[in-house]
């Protein structure tokens, strides 16, 4: 019988997918883990350190890992004040050791070894740290601490990582009472008199520190004094918005100091204030804000006063500057002398990059009077107008700062 064989044709197609099918199984063999490693394991730290050396401020040091194999960092011992993140990783990558600042007194020092492919390295790495020195600082002590006449509570904050006292010189009208860790709360008497002053030491005798502040109470003829250091939002820069808080969301305990502001009924009934560390800023594109102090509650009948504050207009980045009319007046009882003020002194910022030399200069200090103010009368101040949509550039931005109110009659 004739014994039909299987042509060559129809066999074809099945030893080649047979090859196909092969031949992919031994690659996925051979690539299984994804992780082989070609040659000797190695592992280097671009630059090749072996040691870091920190201050007392901490740090996060960053390193290049070159690498075929896995590796991990294993501290020896259990140091709390460093480690190395990550810890592990596979071939080339990037770790970080991390120190914390040391407030110890005492140098300190860690090693860690590296681990490749569960092997040690033969070389360790060692972190050292330098030992911080007793200190105390008055935080902007070198300006002295300026109190007004009314009286009322003055927080004295420091930097120190030392138990502390202190002294007070002079007469009793200024007492301490709240202390912590890094501050000092003072009370000061109403003044009715001249202008006073005392000196507050900060001491550290088992240290041999001593720092010393002086205090200067305004003359009882001050009725209102300002300088907004409560308000901590925001950058001293000009020009950078971020941070900055609109007084629709300040505190309870901010807004219990008096100062307000009107709802700008084109914007939404926005208070449109802004604050900034120690300052605020009146305004935004197409609307402006006002600024409405405290009564004057000092003020027993009719009497003239005089108001005098610092004024910085917006400037871009780039130059762009805003308008510069700044509205002066009171709300209820006094007439003001003047009724606007030209805010022209422009900030230099490659002279002045954060924004602070300015306010010291002559040129941004105002002033106006206010006859026949009474304990109801409110000062206030307008950047422009409300609704400045076609007014001018559009925008009428100023900065506000050291606002005081004194009687001159």
């Amino acid at each position: 019988m004739y014994n039909k064989g299987i042509s060559a044709t129809k066999l074809f197609p099945k030893v080649f997918w047979a090859l196909i099918v092969f031949s992919f199984v031994a690659v996925s063999c051979d690539d299984d883990s994804g992780d082989e490693i070609i040659g000797d394991p190695y592992f280097a730290i671009e630059g090749e350190p072996t040691s870091l050396m920190v201050s007392v401020e901490g740090i996060s040091q960053k390193y290049t890992v070159r690498s075929n194999a896995d590796w991990t960092i294993v501290p020896q011992g259990e140091p709390e004040w460093v480690r190395a993140f990550p810890d592990r990783g596979n071939k080339d990558g990037l770790f970080s050791f991390i120190v914390q600042p040391n407030e110890t007194f005492n140098g300190r020092e860690a090693t860690f070894a590296f681990m490749v492919n569960g092997e040690e390295q033969p070389v360790l790495f060692r972190v050292e740290q330098q030992a911080n020195v007793p200190y105390i600082v008055i935080v902007d002590g070198d300006k002295g601490i300026s109190a007004p006449s009314a009286g009322g509570t003055v927080n004295v904050a420091l930097q120190t990582n030392v138990e502390w006292t202190y002294v007070l010189e002079g007469d009793p009208w200024i007492t301490a009472g709240e202390q912590t860790e890094t501050s000092l709360v003072l009370s000061l008497e109403k003044n009715t008199g001249l202008q006073r002053s005392t000196i507050l030491t900060i001491e550290s005798p088992e240290n041999g520190l001593s720092q010393q502040v002086e205090i200067v109470q305004s003359a009882g003829n001050v009725i209102l004094e300002e300088d907004f250091s409560w308000l901590t939002y925001g950058s001293t820069i000009f020009y950078t918005t971020s941070g900055e808080t609109r007084m629709d969301s300040w505190t309870e305990e901010e807004m219990a100091r008096g100062w307000n502001s009107t709802e700008n009924t084109a914007s939404s009934n926005q208070k449109v204030v802004y604050a900034r560390p120690g300052f605020v800023k009146l305004g935004k594109t197409n609307y402006g804000g006002d600024l409405i102090s405290p009564p004057l509650a000092e003020l027993e009948g009719p009497t003239d006063v005089r108001v005098t504050f610092k004024a910085v207009p917006y400037k871009t980045a780039g130059g762009t500057e805003d308008d510069i009319n700044l509205i002066v007046g009171v709300v209820g009882p006094g007439t003001a002398s003047v009724p606007s003020f030209s805010v022209s002194n422009f900030p230099d910022y490659d002279l002045d990059p954060d924004c602070t030399l300015i306010w010291q200069d002559e040129s941004s200090t105002y002033s106006f009077e206010v006859s026949g103010a009474t304990a109801e009368t409110q000062i206030r101040f307008l950047g422009g107008a409300f609704d400045l949509n076609g007014v001018g550039k559009g925008k009428n931005r100023i900065f506000l700062d050291d606002i005081k109110v004194e009687i001159i009659n």
